[in-house]
């Protein structure tokens, strides 16, 4: 895979200005682009089929898996079995593949070398011996589910015991039950990588690696989590919990394995499940950190059809390209500003050597790129816009010195991430100052197309107005200039008072909603309480109902509402936030924000998005629901509005998914880390379904609202696929089930972790539908 340097190159004056006027003469529209791009494409016909017979006749609902190194890159293509075990393995390219047959209650089958061809190639497979050799290919979640939380009667926290504090129970002294600990574990452990896989249940490596220090599994966690390349943040993440019991619930957990404890069985690929097929490229190498892919504008899914998948490579900081036509794949470094000796790595160093890399600082700057892209989404004209860094982590003084209407309300100091778009026909980035810091984009369907951003580790709703600024960078050919007059930002102020808008000075929760940490701003604004935004709080007073109130909701994701000028966010404070944020026509002084919390019993929304018809869709990581909030339905919001989140209870809908749950707890052991809804019927399961990742159980999850089944789009091989988001692309809308797919990729932190260890890439993964599962 060859890496590409492209420097950031600009247009004259002139030369731009043509250029907009030309595009808008001779653009095709998107129908016509996708028309185009199909006539190009030429589809690869091979096929391998045959049937699978097990120990008991034809085995229904197994996958049966094809891989190559003949390619430009690594390809594996996945289907399943039919009731009568045939199988039919469709859009081969005429290279050599290795078969093989993976199925729950049945050993993998022996590889046979095969091209593609009508000549059945058929499989012999046997049951498993025993049940700990059947689980050897069961998802993460199912593993996990053996776990078993620090029981009930232990919560609150009252701290590690010790001679200042005898009643201590090993327990963090912020923990306020056991779905709060619960709360923890995904949120601090799954955010990073999946629980349960080969790796994590495992502790003889670190026996290995450490005989000198470790004697049990209390010592193989401790130290398992000092180590590596996240510094210090697993550790941090197991004292926040409490120390004590939480080694003792992993340590029970893995030597119960030890013992020769199993999960149940997971059922079968069954009814429209066995019509998915899936496909995966190899991209990245062998320590990439690819946080999200992209194939199309989520508005209008025929943009870019047949074109390039992108992945963003948060590790290295590039822009990670496969194209599809030919099965080749490369990189390219997203440039900064600044020289990188002045941008800064978020990614510390090594507390402990990683028993994989030793001392190597796999993710830092130099040798690799310190852009640090973390989202990518493709806007109209196909161009990849992402968030990543484009200087050091000092702004410019209009962010903060009032001299326009948004650093006057909401001074912003010390934004760690920025804006950036990768022109595919020029071939060109272009860097964009945003004064907040940016985490995850999505684009509106405004006139301006503009793109909003939630804020990094903050409460700041950001926006680019993408028209505006593409036309005054243009006419002015001055960045500056076109920074300052498409960017803009609002900070969370509710309307407390009543009277319809907001107005300064107002009330300050410095953390949530948590009405114990209350100040009144001083005379002529406020400032933002978190991310490190400076202070003008003045001094603590009481609640004063006749102001507005500010609030600051750390906001992990964001999504603009198609039906109105909605934006809203998720806060993962415990146990969980919904934030709208109402622009209005003259933000930053028409901005207002309400505030929903999550009910019992779900708790940590990470991934949002809205239905065409404005219904927000979220997943709850930590308890494995989609929720979805009708703002619709609500009849509490007139008159002075809430800050805890109280109002609107009849909006919300939980739906929980069915897996296993974690060992004497009604909370499934999968992690959802985000969602996603298919208002366009891409994949073909109807308009508006949602979808949200099954990061722990190797899947992507489907939910039939009417009859609340779920359909799951597994991968069985190689074990590990771990999600972040996935979107939907329809390349030729007349070409049936081949014209569309959903694309995702792994996007665990640690690749080495996927099944095959130290040497596997990360990979882009495409999901299809057939009408049944012979379909060629």
């Amino acid at each position: 895979m060859k890496s590409i340097r492209f420097r950031k190159v600009h247009l004259g004056v002139c030369a731009a200005a043509t250029a907009l006027i030309l595009l808008a003469i001779v653009l095709p529209t998107h129908a016509q682009q996708a028309k185009q791009a199909a006539t190009k494409h030429v589809e690869p016909t091979g096929v391998i089929l045959g049937t699978v017979t097990g120990d008991h006749g034809p085995e229904a609902g197994v996958w049966v898996v094809a891989d190559t190194n003949d390619l430009a890159t690594q390809m594996i293509k996945t289907v399943v079995t039919n009731d009568q075990g045939r199988y039919l393995l469709p859009e081969l390219p005429a290279v050599n593949y290795r078969v093989f047959v993976r199925g729950y209650g049945i050993v993998d089958s022996a590889s046979i070398n095969a091209k593609p061809s009508e000549t059945p190639v058929n499989f012999r497979v046997h049951d498993a011996k025993t049940p700990q050799e059947a689980a050897k290919v069961y998802p993460g979640d199912y593993w996990l589910s053996l776990l078993a939380p620090p029981a009930k009667n232990l919560f609150p926290g009252t701290g590690e015991k010790s001679e200042t504090n005898p009643n201590g129970n090993g327990l963090n002294v912020r923990m306020l039950d056991q779905d709060h600990w619960i709360d923890q574990l995904k949120k601090g452990c799954n955010f990073c990588h999946q629980l349960g896989n080969a790796l994590t249940r495992d502790t003889q490596h670190v026996f290995a690696a450490k005989p000198d220090l470790v004697h049990n599994d209390i010592d193989a966690w401790e130290w398992r989590l000092g180590v590596g390349v996240r510094g210090t943040n697993m550790y941090a993440t197991m004292t926040g919990m409490g120390k004590t019991e939480t080694l003792k619930a992993l340590a029970d957990w893995t030597e119960s394995i030890e013992k020769g404890a199993v999960p149940p069985m997971p059922p079968r690929p069954s009814g429209i499940e066995r019509n998915i097929v899936s496909t995966q490229w190899d991209v990245g190498d062998d320590h990439s950190f690819m946080h999200d892919q992209i194939s199309t504008d989520k508005r209008n899914p025929t943009v870019n059809a047949y074109g390039p998948n992108y992945a963003v490579n948060a590790g290295h900081g590039q822009l990670v390209v496969l194209n599809q036509e030919d099965n080749s794949t490369y990189t390219i470094d997203i440039p900064e500003r600044e020289t990188r000796d002045k941008v800064p790595s978020r990614f510390p160093s090594p507390n402990r050597p990683s028993m994989f890399w030793g001392n190597e600082h796999l993710w830092s700057n130099p040798p690799y790129d310190p852009a640090d892209p973390h989202n990518p989404m493709i806007d109209s004209t196909g161009r990849v816009w992402m968030t990543s860094k484009i200087r050091g982590n000092t702004e410019p003084a209009w962010c903060r010195d009032g001299s326009n209407k948004y650093s006057d309300w909401f001074p912003l100091r010390a934004s760690f991430r920025q804006a950036s778009y990768y022109d595919p026909k020029t071939k060109q980035f272009q860097l964009i100052e945003t004064c907040y810091s940016t985490h995850h984009l999505q684009f509106d369907n405004d006139p301006d197309n503009t793109l909003y951003f939630n804020e990094l580790s903050g409460p700041i709703f950001g926006w680019i107005d993408t028209k505006v600024y593409d036309q005054t960078l243009a006419s002015t050919h001055d960045e500056s200039k076109a920074e300052q007059t498409a960017v803009g930002w609002c900070a969370q102020v509710v309307d407390t008072n009543g009277d319809g808008k907001i107005t300064r000075p107002w009330n300050v929760l410095a953390r949530g909603a948590d009405l114990a940490v209350l100040y009144n701003t001083d005379t002529g604004g406020g400032t933002v309480a978190r991310g490190g935004r400076e202070g003008g709080r003045g001094n603590a007073t009481p609640f004063d109902p006749k102001l507005d109130t500010m609030v600051n909701f750390s906001m992990y994701s964001d999504i603009p509402s198609p039906v109105d000028d909605s934006v809203w966010g998720v806060a993962e404070d415990y146990p969980g936030y919904l934030v709208r944020l109402q622009r209005g026509n003259n933000p930053p002084e028409s901005c207002r924000t309400q505030i929903f919390r999550v009910p019992a019993p779900g708790y940590d929304p990470r991934g949002v998005d809205v239905d065409s018809n404005g219904v927000v869709w979220m997943g709850l990581a930590a308890t494995s629901h989609l929720a979805s909030f009708d703002v619709r339905k609500c009849k509490d919001l007139t008159g002075p509005q809430k800050v805890d989140g109280s109002q609107c209870r009849e909006g919300w809908t939980l739906y929980q998914t069915p897996g296993p749950k974690l060992k004497g707890t009604n909370v499934p052991a999968d992690f959802h880390y985000f969602d996603w809804v298919d208002r366009h019927n891409i994949i073909g399961l109807g308009a508006n379904t949602p979808f949200v990742t099954g990061s722990n159980s190797d899947s992507l999850i489907a939910l039939n609202t009417q009859t609340r089944k779920w359909t799951y789009f597994r991968i069985p091989y190689p074990l590990g696929f771990y999600s972040r988001g996935m979107d939907g692309r329809i390349d030729d809308p007349n070409a049936g089930w081949k014209g569309r797919a959903l694309y995702s990729n792994f996007g665990t932190h640690f690749v080495w972790h996927i099944e095959g260890g130290k040497g596997t890439k990360g990979k882009i993964v495409k999901f299809q539908i057939r009408p049944d599962p012979l379909a060629r």
